[in-house]
């Protein structure tokens, strides 16, 4: 389940499936991948095609990320079956 945002705009898509300030075009992808994050109890679950699920490297506690669109990713820790500090962003 997701617990926490780190990005206020990435929430409030979540929670209302609308956002001004996100690219229309990458809402549906942005939801599809919110919701499975929202439903699984472990990391591994993500690990699917078209995600390039991977744990980034240098980040304390291990951050994950699940691929958007071109640079655009959803990145996350993960803990005891739950995802905080869920954003929106471009990191490489």
């Amino acid at each position: 389940m997701i617990r926490t945002f780190r990005s206020k705009v990435l929430a409030d898509l979540f929670q209302t499936g609308r956002s001004a300030k996100i690219d229309q075009k990458l809402h549906k992808r942005i939801l599809v991948r919110l919701d499975r994050l929202d439903a699984v109890t472990s990391v591994d679950d993500l690990n699917l095609p078209g995600y390039n699920f991977h744990s980034l490297k240098g980040f304390d506690p291990k951050r994950y990320t699940i691929h958007v669109n071109g640079p655009w990713c959803i990145t996350f820790e993960f803990h005891d079956g739950d995802a905080y500090r869920v954003d929106f962003e471009q990191y490489h």
